[in-house]
């Protein structure tokens, strides 16, 4: 009860500095701009780990077969600036892992990143022709009100639902509980692929969306091993042993994911896009020294991260690889597809 009182008494200036800027926004009084072409905003309303970027991969999968598609992300952890046009080449310096990470897997996809949304937009749209996108999918925006997106969809946890949390840094949430009501779309991302009627019913019921707020369930699929580096021995993904390496805001899933196949011998969580210094690399090439027989599994956001790293040694290069994940969304009614079109 102290502790409680405590967080709403060492919180309420941040709470009332985002009140009172959504207010501005409600009002009018801070101008929220729209624009000629559809523009996907995908968000969440905490600091991350809900899955933003595999969904956003999910929509450019679904929307490429009909639509010139560009993504706008701020590309965090870069440390170039301005507007920049990713590209296979780069660097994760350069451009930032997740954007790195979209570009190599859709090469046709123009991926933009821009610390000012608004600015990436005029540039994406001051594009030629034959390069400007139909569709500007923004990862990472529901809290950048200067953008008015024709559809709002908004990411939350499905293990986080039944949890009470309260605002950075005290706890995880980045904006107010009550700004859900500006999605137009609800995700509840990494739910048991297995989701029983009764469980999505008392999920719903705990968000308590209004009616003209779609609600929908994805679960992520794990995909076979992919290697970083061209020398790797395949050989490795068959040992019985791994050691895990993140640098995500929640590693749990892919944790018990590889505890399905493998004694997890050794895990290295660093903090959601760490850049990986010299005494990482030290720590990680002292591991394979340890566990000569194990593989090392990262993600695939951290390869980005990885790949162009000149301190990694020859024997991890031999046995590190990244799992990509797919999103799946859970019996639609709707397809997700359709109510964005």
């Amino acid at each position: 009860m102290i502790e409680a009182i405590l967080n709403k008494i060492i919180l309420f200036p941040l709470y009332i500095i985002l009140k009172t800027r959504h207010f501005l926004f409600d009002k009018g009084i801070f101008k929220s701009k729209k624009y000629n072409i559809p523009v996907i905003c995908i968000g969440n309303l905490s600091m991350g780990g809900t899955g933003k970027t595999p969904h956003t991969e999910y929509l450019v999968r679904e929307l490429m077969p009909k639509y010139r598609i560009a993504v706008l992300s701020r590309g965090y952890g870069r440390r170039s600036r301005g507007f920049r046009i990713v590209t296979e080449n780069d660097t994760a310096k350069e451009s930032g892992d997740e954007p790195l990470q979209m570009k190599k897997k859709f090469r046709d996809l123009t991926v933009a990143v821009c610390s000012s949304r608004r600015e990436g937009i005029d540039k994406l749209l001051a594009l030629p022709e034959r390069e400007r996108p139909g569709v500007i999918l923004l990862d990472d925006a529901f809290q950048h009100r200067w953008i008015s997106p024709s559809v709002n969809i908004l990411l939350t946890d499905y293990s986080s639902i039944d949890k009470r949390d309260i605002l950075f840094p005290l706890g995880h949430l980045r904006d107010l509980p009550s700004q859900m009501k500006r999605a137009d779309i609800v995700i509840v991302t990494k739910c048991p692929s297995e989701l029983n009627p009764e469980e999505k019913f008392r999920r719903e019921r705990k968000l308590s969306l209004r009616p003209s707020q779609q609600l929908l369930f994805s679960t992520l699929r794990y995909k076979e091993p992919v290697n970083i580096f061209p020398e790797a021995d395949r050989r490795y993904v068959y040992s019985r042993y791994a050691i895990l390496l993140t640098a995500v805001a929640n590693p749990t899933l892919l944790h018990y994911q590889v505890l399905n196949e493998y004694k997890i011998v050794s895990k290295i969580n660093l903090r959601d896009h760490h850049n990986f210094g010299t005494l990482d690399i030290y720590r990680i090439n002292n591991l394979v020294k340890k566990w000569p027989k194990a593989v090392i599994f990262t993600t695939e956001k951290d390869a980005q991260r990885l790949v162009h790293n000149k301190r990694i040694s020859k024997e991890v290069k031999e046995r590190i690889f990244y799992i990509p994940i797919e999103v799946v969304m859970i019996s639609e009614d709707r397809p997700l597809f359709d109510m964005i079109s």
